[in-house]
């Protein structure tokens, strides 16, 4: 079977197909069909924050899947109970959970809670974010790539300039029912947010009686050097979406729910495979092996040696590099979509952030000699001129 023609034949059509293949993975590094390697700075969009093929989720999976595979979340289960207490023991005050299967129903859970909560219909997010690509999400989601087509979406939702606390305070009304907000905008640009808005948000949503959604799928489990890039700046909102890496690369969504979230009756939402009991056991080894690795610390301390790095690369063609943890971007001063070719000739496997920034999202357990490696490429690479 020729892959690369067979996924061709049959694909949907919404992916633009690269020609590597990719068969295998083992921690930072993946391994295409003809078994060369390649230093994984994507993390399959932030998903493999333990690496690939980790013992640990594998050794879950297998058990677990020889036990109990699904279980609708009316039935109380083992494996989701401790998850349960494991998640919530995260973020002290939010004590309550909902489980699905992904970053954007996480989101879309976390609209519905909000308005089911304040008895308001509108929604305020910020220019360049990302929120996910359903109806709800995607109504969130400010770039126009990704909306059109689509109209009319999600009545009552608007967008204000990021890291702006006056468009904030004037946004904010009765009619609020939340505001969502990434505290490190991923697709966006990596765009850090100032610990000064993001605490003005929490205190005008709390003088208006709205709730503040933090978007985390991106940024959550360890990413930015702290088990949620909120943490950085000492605030809890109402509503914390998190997906991506929650259970090691097994599809699973959570939204945290704290003491402002009222009204979640039965019925009020569900979802089929939410808290299922495999990803379930895979999260719950996820969440232990971040605890006994202190991935998050290991993000804080490689974050800060790649940055260093990278800021000391002298290239006419870097605006600038700004990041926290391990979620770094590299603004160039003309479009990536050739660095980013590039750097994969070279065995990188790297993203875009928009069309001029180039996105590093390598796994938390990425050792100091890859991260040297990285740097020894892109230096190469980012310091000649792209025809893209």
């Amino acid at each position: 079977m020729n892959i690369v023609e067979t996924e061709n034949k049959h694909t949907s059509g919404v992916y633009a197909k690269q020609t590597l293949t990719i068969v295998r993975g083992q921690g930072a590094s993946l391994f295409d069909v003809d078994g060369n390697e390649y230093l994984d700075c994507s993390s399959g969009h932030g998903v493999a924050n333990l690496g690939h093929a980790h013992p640990k989720i594998a050794e879950a999976l297998y058990k677990q899947a020889n036990t109990l595979i699904t279980l609708f979340e009316t039935f109380p289960n083992d494996q989701r109970a401790a998850l349960m207490e494991k998640i919530t023991a995260l973020v002290p005050g939010m004590d309550r959970v909902f489980f699905c299967n992904s970053g954007t129903e996480a989101v879309e859970a976390s609209f519905k809670f909000s308005r089911i909560s304040t008895g308001r219909k509108n929604i305020i997010a910020a220019m360049r974010a990302f929120h996910g690509r359903t109806y709800g999400s995607l109504s969130a989601t400010f770039n126009k790539k990704y909306r059109e087509g689509f109209e009319p979406l999600l009545p009552g939702v608007s967008h204000v300039s990021y890291n702006n606390i006056e468009a904030l305070d004037k946004a904010v009304n009765e009619e609020t029912a939340a505001v969502i907000l990434e505290v490190l905008q991923g697709e966006g640009g990596v765009y850090p947010a100032s610990a000064e808005y993001i605490q003005a948000a929490r205190r005008i949503c709390d003088e208006r009686g709205a709730l503040l959604i933090v978007d985390e799928i991106q940024t959550g489990f360890g990413r930015t050097g702290k088990m949620f890039a909120v943490q950085h700046f000492d605030v809890t909102p109402d509503l914390l979406t998190c997906a991506k890496s929650l259970a090691g690369g097994v599809p699973m969504g959570a939204v945290l729910i704290g003491p402002n979230v009222k009204n979640l009756t039965p019925g009020v939402h569900g979802s089929t495979f939410g808290g299922n009991p495999l990803s379930c056991a895979a999260a719950n080894a996820a969440l232990d092996v971040m605890k006994d690795e202190d991935l998050p610390g290991q993000a804080a301390a490689k974050g800060a040696y790649l940055m260093d790095k990278l800021k000391a690369i002298q290239s006419p063609n870097i605006r600038e590099v700004r990041g926290l943890g391990l979620m770094v971007g590299i603004e160039m001063k003309q479009k990536v979509t050739g660095y980013i070719k590039a750097l994969q000739e070279r065995k990188i496997i790297a993203l875009n952030a928009g069309l001029t920034v180039v996105r590093l999202l390598p796994p938390l357990v990425i050792t100091y000699e890859q991260i040297d490696q990285l740097v020894e490429v892109l230096t190469e690479v980012l310091t000649q001129e792209t025809n893209d």
